[in-house]
């Protein structure tokens, strides 16, 4: 079913037509182990922030995916505001746009602010659901989540300096903390975890569904979207309904991306893919970028510094891995792999 307030393909393409092929990464600072440790103004790190995104210029990329978190917004939206003012001043300083992600069902539920947990020797140990599942089956508290949105949407819609509004990433995700626990602990709560899945999905849609209204409701000049992440059909038929443009993840070889790319493309809209890139899995810059080069195809790896978030780790921890499975740069700013920063720079331009 069409919807009336969704951008026309026309517009759409009309958008995209004037931007560059954009090329980033899911950003978040060495410093920070998650969100609120991104945000929080106790934690916020503009001087680590300004020096990663200079070397992320330095490669050529020019946008960087960003987690937001409806606790920062709901405990002190002036202060949350001015801190992402600040870090889009220091984005443009660099060439670089922000696509902002204010929703996340990924990895840990329980978000509380102040200090954040330290690292764990695992990969993502502390990065937060927001708003997470429990407060999704709450309708109680959507009337602060369309706060949330609507204010966030609304203070920066004509902001040149945001590329857009990926408004909700991997909706009924619960499977990642599983990858924490033991095989056998893994392996008995997977039924669980796909029962609850089911049970959840259309509260999940319901508020995908609303976060697309709210955000409409503030007239963005950008564009807005979720990213289809697997083969969910139900899900995937929703996002592919409500966004302006398309956007994906893709952790996997060359041959199931190019079929993806090939499928997208029946929708006639701009695509970017908002996640891939890990090593052990064949998703790799040398092989991923000149695809996604070829067909402008915005492209975010996840991971740049390696830093509190571990995602250098594999999604599943095993000892005996030793090839970086994210990340771009180690803590110093030199490059885990010589080769791949090589290869950005020259399809970016920067060599």
């Amino acid at each position: 079913m069409a919807n009336p307030a969704r951008w026309s393909e026309t517009r759409a393409n009309d958008w995209y037509a004037g931007q560059p092929w954009f090329v980033g990464a899911n950003y978040t600072p060495a410093t920070a182990i998650n969100q609120l440790e991104m945000w929080q103004a106790e934690t916020f790190d503009p001087a680590t922030i300004d020096r990663e995104l200079s070397l992320a210029a330095d490669l050529g990329m020019n946008a960087m995916r960003v987690f937001l978190h409806d606790l920062l917004w709901e405990s002190d939206a002036q202060g949350f505001a001015a801190r992402i003012e600040q870090f889009l001043r220091i984005a443009d300083s660099h060439g670089i746009a922000a696509l902002f992600v204010p929703f996340d069902d990924c990895w840990h539920a329980g978000a509380t602010l102040g200090p954040q947990p330290a690292p764990q020797g695992r990969h993502n140990s502390g990065w937060l659901q927001s708003p997470g599942h429990a407060v999704v089956l709450d309708e109680t508290h959507y009337p602060r989540l369309e706060a949330y949105i609507s204010g966030l949407v609304r203070r920066f819609a004509d902001d040149s300096r945001v590329l857009g509004w990926d408004l909700y990433n991997e909706p009924t995700n619960l499977f990642l903390p599983l990858q924490h626990l033991s095989s056998a602990e893994r392996e008995a709560r997977v039924s669980e975890a796909m029962r609850w899945r089911e049970v959840s999905k259309p509260a999940h849609l319901r508020l995908v569904r609303l976060a697309f209204e709210w955000a409409r409701q503030a007239a963005p000049s950008q564009p807005l979207t979720v990213g289809a992440y697997n083969a969910d059909r139900e899900l995937n038929a929703v996002f592919f309904e409500e966004s302006d443009i398309i956007s994906f993840h893709n952790y996997e070889g060359t041959d199931r991306l190019e079929t993806l790319i090939t499928s997208l493309k029946r929708h006639g809209r701009p695509i970017l893919c908002t996640e891939y890139m890990a090593r052990t899995r064949v998703s790799l810059f040398t092989t991923h970028l000149p695809i996604f080069k070829r067909e402008k195809i915005g492209a975010f790896n996840w991971g740049f510094v390696n830093g509190k978030t571990e995602t250098h780790l594999p999604w599943v921890p095993d000892p005996a891995e030793t090839t970086w499975f994210h990340d771009v740069l180690r803590g110093d700013g030199t490059p885990y792999d010589p080769a791949e920063v090589a290869a950005i720079r020259e399809l970016t331009g920067r060599r």
